[in-house]
C-alpha cells in the first residue's frame, strides 16, 4: 500500500521534537498509557526519540478494573520489550478506600472515576508533565488543546487560559503544584496513525483486528459481553465478527462489526467510514460536553 511517507515523517519529526522538549523542560515527566494504539504509538516514538538510550520516562496506567484482558497482556509485553518502568494506579483501591463511589445501574461506568486515581498518582509521583495520546481530530474538546496544556494545582483545565505556541516554541513554566499535560501526537489524524503503524510494522493488540466475540446490542451500539457488563433482561448475547476502533473499558467501549483482518484492511475501512472514531464510546454520549467536563476536572 502506498503512503505519503514525507507527510508521515514530518509528523514523526514533530512528535519526537516535542518528546525531547519535555525531557529538556521538565524534571519528572510521565507517559499516560491506556493500551490503545495512540499510546502505543507514543511509546514507539519515545523509543525512537531517545535511542540507543532507554526511554527516560516511566509509563502510568490507570487501571479501572474493567479493561479488556488483551489490553493488559499487551501492556506487559510492551513494557518488557523496551525495558520500561510501569506504574499502575487502581480505581478499585479508590473505591475500597471510599474516595470515590461506584456508579450503579445498567449504564454505570468507571470512566469518570479515573480522574481521582489519575490526579492521585500524579501527586504521589510528583510528576510535572503527563504526556497523553490525545489527538485534535478525536473530539471537539480535544481540538481545543495545545501541545503543552497547563493544569492548575487542582489538576483542572481552563481552555480559555492556554498559552500561545508560535513557531513551535513551548512555554513549560509553572507555579509550584501545577503541571502540564502534553500531547505529542496532536496533529495526527486517525488515518495518519494507522498508516504510520503499518509503515513501521508496529505490533498491536489483536483487539483491533476482526475476531469473533460475544456481544450485546444497546442503543444501536455493540458492547463486548463481560462480567463487568450489567445486562438488561431483554438484552441477548450473540456472536459477531467485530473489532475495536478505540480501546477503553469493556462497559462503555463499543465494538464494530468488521471483517478487517489486517492493518491494511483497517486503513481502507477508515478511509471510507463516516462515523467518527469515538462514535462508539457510550461514555461520550452522556451529554454534549461530557468530554470537556471530564477534562476540566482532570481527565486527559
Amino acid at each position: 500500500m502506498d503512503y505519503n511517507i514525507s507527510h508521515l515523517k514530518e509528523l514523526e519529526s514533530e512528535s519526537i521534537f516535542i518528546l525531547r522538549e519535555v525531557a529538556a523542560q521538565f524534571e519528572k515527566p510521565v507517559i499516560l498509557f491506556s493500551g490503545g494504539k495512540d499510546s502505543i504509538l507514543m511509546v514507539y516514538l519515545a523509543v525512537k526519540a531517545f535511542a540507543p538510550a532507554r526511554v527516560p520516562f516511566p509509563l502510568l496506567h490507570v487501571d479501572t478494573g474493567h479493561n479488556f484482558p488483551e489490553t493488559l497482556k499487551f501492556r506487559d509485553l510492551l513494557v518488557e520489550k523496551y525495558g520500561l518502568k510501569l506504574n499502575v494506579g487502581y480505581v478499585q483501591d479508590a473505591i475500597d478506600n471510599g474516595h470515590v463511589v461506584e456508579e450503579q445501574g445498567f449504564n454505570s461506568s468507571r470512566n469518570g472515576l479515573q480522574i481521582y486515581t489519575l490526579l492521585d498518582e500524579l501527586e504521589k509521583g510528583k510528576y510535572d508533565a503527563a504526556m497523553g495520546g490525545g489527538r485534535r481530530d478525536e473530539e471537539k474538546a480535544r481540538a481545543k488543546e495545545r501541545f503543552f496544556s497547563h493544569r492548575d494545582e487542582f489538576g483542572q483545565w481552563d481552555p480559555k487560559n492556554q498559552r500561545p505556541e508560535l513557531w513551535n516554541l513551548f512555554n513549560g513554566r509553572k507555579n509550584f503544584g501545577e503541571h502540564f499535560r502534553v500531547f505529542p501526537i496532536s496533529n495526527w489524524t486517525e488515518l495518519d496513525v494507522w498508516q504510520y503503524l503499518a509503515m513501521e510494522n508496529v505490533p498491536l493488540p489483536n483487539l483491533y483486528l476482526s475476531h469473533e466475540r460475544d456481544v450485546i446490542k444497546r442503543d444501536g451500539t455493540l458492547l463486548a459481553d463481560s462480567e463487568y457488563l450489567d445486562k438488561k433482561p431483554e438484552e441477548e448475547v450473540f456472536k459477531a465478527q467485530v473489532r475495536c476502533r478505540t480501546i477503553g473499558d469493556m462497559t462503555c467501549t463499543g465494538v464494530w462489526e468488521s471483517d478487517a483482518a489486517t492493518v491494511e484492511d483497517i486503513i481502507q475501512e477508515i478511509a471510507t467510514t463516516r462515523m467518527t472514531e469515538r462514535g462508539g464510546r457510550t461514555d461520550d454520549k452522556r451529554s454534549e460536553t461530557s468530554m470537556e467536563d471530564r477534562k476540566k476536572e482532570g481527565y486527559f
